[in-house]
């Protein structure tokens, strides 16, 4: 008994361990500029200060923020990253390792590095050194097709990306040029300025098309038209940063629900003695789990049961749902014999005079 609960406390520990590689959207081999690079672009995009909304939407965003911050404290240390390559997070807790880890000061201290004076004690923008721009490759865009399932329970998608790849080859090439302002004095008071192209001698290079296997993870409550973003795996850039690659999800149309935001809409059909008496039956929800619905009394065409909490899950809250919305359809019979219609007027009897 001892040792199986001491197997599930070791599942539940791997199971609840973050993932930071995928948090900061990496590959395990990844390169140091690469991490480097993939934080800078995380960071800005979940700063506290630059994500708009809810109060709720702004603390999921300096969560992520906090995540991302200690990701890359471990990932950028090379002693933290082997600890962690072997041991994982629980390893680093016992090597003493684990650095920060919650944001604060230290999410504060690491992007400060990267943004100069930017903080000023607050989360502010203001001050600090504008980065320079280092050119980048054309971004890609790709649609990737998922189901209504895919987007409830969540799953990973397995691409193969065929992409241009920069590889040595024989030669050499001018790169890096630029133009430079020359000021050239052409008599007492005159001046004349004009551009004057520099150019270095580089290892020449040539393209070679790579075939690459890629897991896109797509999460509970992602919604129709979201991004998911692999960084630099777009087109590459000589003397430069390649561009980042974007699956766009494209939501494949359901038999039997519909989205509306965080909402699922059901038609449901029930016979016209239901429709009279009163119905209670089961719908199978998107992952098989049975949802009962009922009603009673006489239900009219277009009745909506509404079911909280049977809907889609919130992105990055896939313990909050939205709700289910059941609209009644009424399948009339498409005939009947004169015996029915007798039947039909002797059990209405009187009705209408009661309306």
């Amino acid at each position: 008994m001892a040792i199986r609960c001491l197997l599930a406390l070791l599942i539940l520990q791997v199971a609840l361990a973050r993932d930071y590689y995928d948090i900061l959207k990496v590959p395990k081999g990844a390169a140091d500029s690469v991490i480097k690079r993939s934080y800078r672009k995380l960071a800005l995009q979940y700063h506290p200060d630059k994500v708009k909304g809810s109060e709720e939407e702004k603390a999921a965003a300096a969560k992520k923020f906090a995540d991302i911050n200690h990701a890359y404290e471990v990932l950028s240390s090379e002693e933290k990253r082997r600890i962690y390559n072997r041991y994982g997070e629980d390893g680093l807790k016992q090597h003493g390792a684990q650095g920060g880890g919650g944001g604060g000061g230290g999410a504060a201290d690491i992007f400060s590095q990267f943004f100069g004076g930017a903080f000023g004690g607050g989360f502010g923008f203001g001050g600090g050194e504008e980065e320079e721009q280092t050119p980048k490759g054309h971004n890609v865009r790709v649609d990737l097709e998922v189901s209504l399932r895919d987007l409830y329970v969540g799953t990973t998608v397995r691409v193969l990306r065929d992409k241009p790849v920069a590889r040595p080859a024989k030669g050499t090439r001018k790169c890096n040029c630029r133009n430079k302002v020359v000021t050239r004095q052409l008599g007492p008071g005159m001046f004349q300025q004009f551009q004057q192209q520099e150019c270095q001698e580089c290892p020449n290079v040539a393209y070679a098309r790579e075939t690459e296997a890629l897991n896109v993870a797509v999460e509970p409550g992602m919604s129709d038209r979201q991004e998911v973003v692999f960084f630099e795996e777009g087109e590459p850039l000589l003397d430069g940063e390649p561009g980042d690659l974007n699956f766009v999800l494209r939501t494949r149309p359901h038999v039997r629900f519909e989205r509306a935001g965080n909402d699922l809409r059901h038609n449901l059909t029930i016979s016209l003695v239901d429709a009279l008496v009163g119905f209670s039956t089961e719908v199978e929800h998107l992952d098989g789990h049975k949802v009962h619905v009922a009603a009673a009394g006489v239900i009219v065409p277009g009745h909506v049961v509404r079911l909280p909490g049977e809907g889609m899950p919130l992105f990055e809250h896939p313990d909050r749902h939205g709700d289910l919305f059941i609209t009644v359809t009424v399948a009339f019979p498409k005939a009947l014999t004169e015996k029915q219609k007798a039947a039909v007027r002797e059990t209405f009897k009187g009705l209408h005079d009661e309306l």
